[in-house]
């Protein structure tokens, strides 16, 4: 038989052309949207990852190991604000991570025995005092990680008591903050510095000027799909600390390149003060890192600023929903809370219902009312009977400023 027509000889392919890689400072340079993110490890071309890109992956594979949180944008969230811990030093600010959640089994204690164990010099408490906590501080600070934050701040009484606590980690937000207290035999005024990042987890938002300086990890009890593994202390925190070493080992050589940074932010004012240090950890790793920062601060920011929008305007609802509840009930001098409550939770119409997995609560409601100064107290009722309550009184001013009743149509031809 004839041989084959013999084949064309095939030319060799065109190189891949891959995107730039970021680098630090210079967000222009990372890769475009439209690149893939992360492209496998052994596909061809693709320059090994640095250091900073690998421990990052590793500690946001060992986070996902134990936690379901929200979204992507919060593992990477979480996995930045853990390095950004081992440069407090060099930050102007030190964000606080907010880990909060509606309900209990939310798997907030559990990302804070996570993050204990990977941060830079872990100070964990429950209910320590203000004064124990500013004595704590030092000019190399430890990072605070305060579990059950609710216990502090639930309701307006008790936040009262802790207004010391609030103010200490709203100041220690921002460097050069520091706190004056007298002390020893000359009665001297001494400063104690407040500086230092913090993470605290609880039922419920923490106090507005907290949530604002914060990055905020809403926390939600896992689906039925959504499975875990048990965090056992003696077993699973060598790996978390060998991160943590590795984190040290990689960004302690980089202080001076981080103090250094000032990195193009996708957000303004106090979010960017907040996140910054986050996106400069980030670009301090370059890869997919700096990318992946700048989409979650830009998210999670945004939400956030949705958030305080809806809160108003959950309040002003709630405003005006207790005066239809007093006038279901003929417009009384006073109306106790419980009843107060029942009205409101009995209509499907309103959110209240819903607000969290048993309707609103008695300190939901206060912390909703707060803002407008409006407290529940011991009040007398019908039979000589002492219960809390509200008067109608305290709701006026409230009602004519922010949810007025129109004004009647005149009558036609007056």
């Amino acid at each position: 038989m004839p041989d084959p027509q013999p084949k064309a000889p095939s030319l060799p392919a065109a190189p891949p052309v891959w995107p730039t890689v970021a680098i630090p400072g210079q967000p222009a340079a990372s890769t475009p949207p439209s690149a893939p993110a992360e492209p496998p490890a052994d596909e061809p071309g693709r320059a090994p990852a640095s250091e900073g890109e690998q421990v990052l992956a590793d500690l946001r594979e060992q986070v996902r190991r134990y936690v379901v949180l929200p979204s992507e944008e919060a593992f990477t969230a979480v996995t930045l604000w853990v390095a950004a811990t081992h440069l407090q030093t060099a930050w102007q600010h030190a964000p606080r991570l907010a880990v909060v959640g509606p309900a209990k089994r939310c798997g907030k204690s559990r990302l804070l025995d996570v993050i204990t164990e990977s941060v830079h010099n872990p100070l964990i408490t429950v209910n320590a005092s203000a004064a124990a906590v500013f004595r704590s501080i030092t000019d190399t600070p430890p990072t605070l990680l305060v579990d059950e934050a609710d216990t502090l701040f639930g309701s307006a009484k008790v936040a009262e008591k802790n207004e010391e606590m609030r103010g200490l980690l709203n100041a220690g937000h921002q460097r050069n903050r520091p706190t004056l207290r007298v002390s020893g035999p000359n009665h001297e005024v001494a400063k104690f510095p407040t500086f230092a990042m913090a993470a605290l987890a609880g039922i419920g938002d923490l106090p507005d000027t907290i949530m604002d300086r914060s990055i905020v990890i809403r926390m939600r009890r896992r689906g039925p799909g959504e499975k875990v593994a048990e965090f056992r202390t003696f077993r699973d925190t060598p790996p978390l600390h060998a991160l943590r070493d590795r984190l040290v080992a990689w960004l302690a050589p980089l202080h001076t390149d981080a103090m250094e940074l000032t990195p193009a932010m996708p957000v303004e004012d106090r979010a960017a003060d907040t996140w910054q240090p986050l996106v400069c950890v980030a670009d301090l790793a370059g890869g997919p890192w700096p990318d992946l920062a700048r989409a979650a601060c830009q998210v999670m920011a945004k939400h956030e600023a949705a958030q305080d929008q809806d809160r108003s305007s959950l309040s002003i609802r709630l405003l005006a929903d207790i005066r239809r509840a007093f006038a279901t009930e003929g417009n009384p001098p006073m109306l106790r809370t419980s009843r107060l409550l029942d009205i409101l939770n009995k209509d499907e119409e309103t959110p209240w219902p819903e607000y969290t997995d048993r309707g609103l609560s008695a300190r939901g409601l206060q912390i909703l009312l707060q803002e407008y100064g409006i407290n529940s107290a011991p009040r007398r009722f019908h039979g000589n009977v002492q219960a809390r309550g509200f008067t109608r009184l305290q709701f006026a001013d409230s009602w004519a400023r922010y949810c007025p009743e129109p004004a009647p149509e005149a009558t036609a031809g007056a």
